[in-house]
């Protein structure tokens, strides 16, 4: 990799991170005069804006923050691709697609307290894989509507969704174009265990029986 592909490459990936770690929910409740840490669980995510600002504000937030996933995983590689980083696409969707997960997770704007990661990963997966990614997505739907637990909906996705992608990569469903594809299952089981590490508080509700859970309606 020559110097100005680095330079490419350390801009993109940077990028991403500030990108990810535009706090959404926290400035739409700002907008509205309320200290979204001071409400509901304290979270900054979609579901926390849900809760605390109603479902048009949640919606909202949600699409907001998988967009902050998405663009660096799909789009951004596809720009710097023009400019002479094509064999290297891979390596700097997987980068990037991190980087706008740690953003997401403990942002610079808010002193490094973020949100858990879930809508952003989620933008991230389609971007990166997205037949696992919609297996995940069923299974959280499925979870979610049988126990209405956000927390418990997303941790079994997040478990799901790395072995969906072993498996479809094993089985060929995924495109195999470059000797960096195998990073993609592994990039993504990584980024799995971080959301699951991020739910290690509603775990401890899950099995203490605390956990906030939706109501039917809602």
């Amino acid at each position: 990799m020559s110097t100005v592909q680095i330079v490419f490459f350390a801009i993109a990936v940077i990028g991403s991170y500030f990108l990810g770690a535009i706090p959404f929910g926290f400035l739409f409740a700002k907008r509205k005069g309320i200290n979204i840490y001071e409400h509901g669980s304290g979270n900054i995510g979609a579901t926390n804006v849900f809760r605390v600002m109603g479902k048009g504000w949640g919606i909202l937030t949600s699409i907001l923050d998988m967009l902050k996933g998405f663009i660096p995983a799909m789009i951004i590689p596809l720009v710097f691709s023009k400019f002479g980083m094509k064999d290297y696409y891979v390596p700097l969707q997987l980068s990037c697609a991190f980087a706008a997960i740690i953003g997401h997770c403990w942002p610079v704007y808010l002193k490094f307290k973020g949100g858990k990661g879930v809508a952003t990963s989620a933008g991230a997966m389609i971007g990166l894989a997205p037949l696992p990614a919609v297996i995940a997505l069923f299974v959280w739907l499925i979870v979610m509507f049988i126990f209405r637990f956000v927390s418990l909906a997303s941790i079994t996705a997040a478990i799901v969704l790395p072995v969906a992608t072993w498996i479809t990569f094993f089985m060929g469903f995924m495109e195999k174009g470059t000797k960096y594809d195998i990073y993609i299952p592994i990039v993504l089981t990584l980024l799995s265990l971080v959301i699951v590490l991020r739910h290690k508080k509603n775990i401890q509700r899950l099995l203490s029986g605390t956990e906030n859970r939706f109501s039917k309606k809602r």
